[in-house]
């Protein structure tokens, strides 16, 4: 039996597989502690000289430890997880014959990492060394118990047993609890390692010898005693011989010479398979064809010469094969064996928890799994989770499930989704229990689900900013805080707070809104509408909100509400829609000639002479060059055009102008929409990144603040730095107006009291046509898109005169604001001619209002 247990000089079978994991095996036994050796010289200068010598170099190796053990210690104490750095320090201090730091620096290393079997093996055979008491040998096993469970290592489990029977001495004074003690581990033994295929029968055979031994020790004259020790080592046989292992021609021989001394004649019920009983012969013809299936699997995983790859995967084929077999104990077995060559798969690890959790449902022995997985693979969160969900299903206590959870937290993750699915497993966990647990502990409430909450939100905000999984997170919030917290203010300050976070976001005001909706907060959900119907969301969502809201009205609203919905969405619909057709209409442009793009973005002094143009030379511009590009060159880039997206653009242009048509005609009937200008401001010298909200907090401070309007360039949509605030009443406007030149966003502003009637007077005035320029975009949008609808056919080009027309007066629209395109050029007075020689005398040139009035007057 002890040749069996002693397995001196064997190297474990277990390394793992990482360079930060991997621990240099040491040939021959490492000197022990307080054991050391100073080296002798064997030079001809006599005993005092080799003295001397001796005593200066362990001097220099004192002091050279010394520093090494100052740098790990520095180490370690800035990186407590730097596990080579524990590995070194550790050997240092063994080394040096430092039991009590040795001692305490094992103990850190084991609660952060898990130790190799080698590493295990030391720390007993240190311990060993140094104690013998009743104390020292209960420390012992108790290093053995927890070495065995870190990885699986036959050849540490042999050792514990081997400790055992030598430091009880059972098997002499036969104990009764003694041998039942030794017993029960060698069935632990079995259980964890019997059925290793390569390295089991080892454990076997100690087992056999250890009750052959006690069958020795028995009295000859207590026949009771003998015959049940003898059918009790008959039975380890049988179950060894039904197992498949290596050697089992061997064990089988065993056995029958063993039943041949019991003098038992096996003639009268034996089969042809050496004279052992056929329940017996066929347990163990299955077991041989079970070995013979699998022994080209062991082959490969014990060949030395391939890489670590094809290795793992010879492991995840021999898995496969045994998963088919139907047996939980060897897969279980396999996997362990697998584990411990590999112990930073984290696809291994997945692959065996993911197995358990399917075959075992839960159970300690799962558990078991879990944590060693999460030690050896902390930073896939994965495990995590389900090992939270593992303890779970185990009925664990808060406090367990809690440590857990801390501890998943100080982790380094690859992704930020990762932990964001360890709070909300999390939540899920404390929330399943608040509902649905009979007896539930004191320290679970709500409190802590708000908490997780909270925590998750700080954590994780920077990094999930505007990202669909911030928004879930904070709906599911709100969402428990209405059904578990009954708090309708603290889940409305959920949402309130994540808008100011991802205000751009559709899917946050959706989300919103629907609470409200389903609380039957009808107005409340109306606001919301009119808060984000106006604002810019990526795609299509600022065209989503806007028909969301006239669903919203009709199913919830009245009549006056539809009408108020319409009335708010229509001109942004439009708004919209003209801005998709321009982006479809300037990509077909970019598509057509990349060439023209390549240059204008190479040439860039140039683009500072186009940005100092004015807008109507820009306008001009653009609609030359959209004429001339769909006009005279349509027919040579032809083939550039894709024609279905040409024939769509073309339908769109053709929409558009029948509504520029009725604009016109609007504004020649007087039906054209113009903002009531009494309690206006006009504000110049805006930032061009400001936005209406912007202003209105601006104007807070004054109040009264009844509509903004910034002005917009028609076809780059961006603003012009323009805008008029209406206000309610006069005593707000005057007060607006005394907030003139304050800094809004870096500018300083110009507020001014619009006055539009002064620049119908006097067109000539500078200052008062900056006054109307609102009144101009009428003229200006009317403009614009007659010169978008010039990216259409040649039919519009036929229109042109007409619109040259009615822009030189046959018209009666009154032409206002600083875009002159519409006013007469070189108008000369009436009864002007060309042989009469100017004079002073001349009558006066009329004004545009004398002139216009002449040419309306029937």
């Amino acid at each position: 039996m002890e040749e069996i247990l002693s397995l001196e000089g064997e190297t474990d079978s277990i390394p793992p597989n990482s360079a930060q994991y991997q621990e240099t095996i040491v040939n021959g036994n490492p000197p022990m502690p307080g054991a050391a050796q100073n080296p002798t010289s064997t030079g001809s200068d006599g005993p005092d000289s080799d003295c001397e010598s001796g005593s200066d170099s362990d001097s220099e190796d004192e002091v050279e430890q010394n520093l090494q053990l100052q740098t790990l210690e520095a180490e370690l104490s800035s990186n407590p997880c730097n596990y080579e750095a524990h590995v070194q320090y550790i050997r240092l201090l063994r080394k040096m014959g430092a039991i009590e730091k040795l001692r305490l620096a094992r103990e850190a290393m084991s609660e952060l990492f898990p130790l190799t079997p080698t590493m295990w093996q030391e720390w007993a055979k240190d311990e060993a060394s140094i104690g013998t008491g009743p104390e020292a040998v209960h420390a012992i096993e108790k290093i053995y118990q927890r070495g065995v469970l870190d990885y699986l290592s036959v050849s540490l489990w042999c050792e514990y047993l081997s400790f055992v029977l030598k430091s009880e001495e059972m098997v002499r004074d036969c104990s009764s609890a003694d041998i039942s003690k030794a017993r029960n581990l060698f069935e632990s033994a079995l259980t964890a390692a019997g059925l290793h295929v390569a390295e089991g029968m080892k454990i076997w055979e100690a087992y056999r010898d250890f009750e052959q031994t006690i069958f020795q020790t028995i009295d000859p004259s207590d026949i009771q005693a003998k015959e049940k020790q003898i059918q009790r080592i008959r039975t380890i046989f049988h179950r060894q011989l039904s197992v498949p292992l290596v050697n089992m021609r061997s064990t089988l021989q065993a056995y029958s010479a063993w039943e041949m001394e019991q003098r038992n004649d096996l003639a009268v019920e034996s089969s042809d398979l050496d004279g052992v009983p056929s329940h017996i012969a066929s347990a163990y013809q299955r077991a041989l064809e079970g070995y013979n299936a699998r022994v080209h699997l062991e082959e490969q995983i014990l060949r030395q010469d391939m890489s670590e790859s094809e290795k793992l995967q010879q492991y995840m084929i021999y898995l496969k094969f045994e998963q088919s077999s139907g047996d939980p104990a060897r897969v279980q077995v396999l996997y362990e064996r697998a584990i411990a060559d590999f112990p930073l798969s984290s696809d291994l690890w997945l692959d065996y928890t993911r197995y358990l959790d399917k075959t075992f449902k839960g159970g300690k022995i799962v558990r078991e799994v879990y944590c060693r997985a999460t030690k050896n693979c902390p930073w896939v969160g994965e495990l995590w989770v389900r090992y939270l969900l593992c303890l779970e299903r185990g009925n664990a206590s808060e406090k367990e499930l809690a440590s857990v959870f801390g501890k998943s937290l100080q982790c380094t993750f690859s992704t930020i989704d990762e932990y964001l699915d360890l709070f909300l497993t999390r939540v899920d966990g404390l929330r399943r229990r608040l509902l649905f647990t009979t007896e539930v502990e004191d320290v679970l409430n709500y409190s802590l689900i708000r908490e997780t909450f909270q925590n998750a939100s700080d954590y994780l905000l920077q990094h999930l900013k505007n990202t669909d999984g911030l928004v879930h997170l904070h709906g599911y919030w709100a969402r428990l805080e209405l059904s578990l917290g009954t708090d309708l203010v603290a889940a409305r300050g959920v949402w309130e707070s994540l808008l100011r976070i991802c205000g751009s976001m559709l899917e946050a005001w959706q989300g919103y809104i629907a609470m409200e909706i389903e609380l039957g907060h009808i107005n409340e959900a109306r606001s919301l509408y009119k808060r984000c119907y106006s604002k810019r969301f990526p795609g299509t969502g600022s065209e989503d909100i806007c028909r969301s809201w006239l669903r919203f009205e009709r199913q919830f609203g009245t009549l006056e509400d539809f009408d108020h919905a319409v009335q708010k969405v229509t001109p942004r619909l439009e708004e919209l829609q003209l801005f998709r057709l321009q982006q479809e209409s300037k990509s077909i442009v970019e598509r057509e000639n990349p060439l023209k793009k390549d240059a204008r973005e190479k040439r860039k002094p140039g683009s500072d002479i186009i940005k100092e143009q004015s807008p109507a030379k820009r306008q001009k511009n653009a609609a030359q060059n959209l004429k001339k590009l769909y006009g005279k060159d349509k027919a040579e880039d032809s083939n550039l055009v894709m024609p279905n997206k040409v024939k769509e653009i073309n339908a769109k242009v053709e929409k558009e102008n029948s509504r520029i048509e009725q604009q016109m005609k609007d504004a020649m009937t007087g039906k054209a929409k113009v903002y009531k200008d009494q309690c206006t401001a006009f504000i110049s010298n805006i930032n061009l990144k400001a936005n209406c909200e912007d202003l209105r907090n601006f104007f807070s401070d004054v109040g009264g603040v009844h509509d903004i309007r910034i002005l917009h360039d028609k076809f780059t949509g961006k603003s012009r730095g323009l805008a008029y605030v209406d206000f309610s009443d006069e005593a707000h406007l005057a007060a607006a107006v005394a907030k003139n030149k304050q800094m809004l966003l870096g500018k300083r502003l110009s507020i001014a009291r619009s006055n539009p009637r002064k620049s119908r007077k006097d067109l000539s005035g500078h200052d008062s046509q900056m006054e109307h320029v609102d009144a101009a975009n009428q003229i200006d949008a009317i403009g614009g898109s007659a010169l978008n609808a010039s990216v259409g056919t040649s039919k519009e080009a036929s229109r042109a005169p007409q619109y040259a027309n009615r822009r030189r007066g046959n018209v009666d629209i009154e032409i206002t604001g600083k875009n002159t395109f519409a006013v007469p050029r070189n108008v000369k007075p009436l009864g002007w001619s060309a042989n009469k020689p100017e004079t002073e005398g001349d009558e006066k040139p009329k004004s545009n209002d004398e002139f216009r009035k002449m040419f309306i007057k029937k």
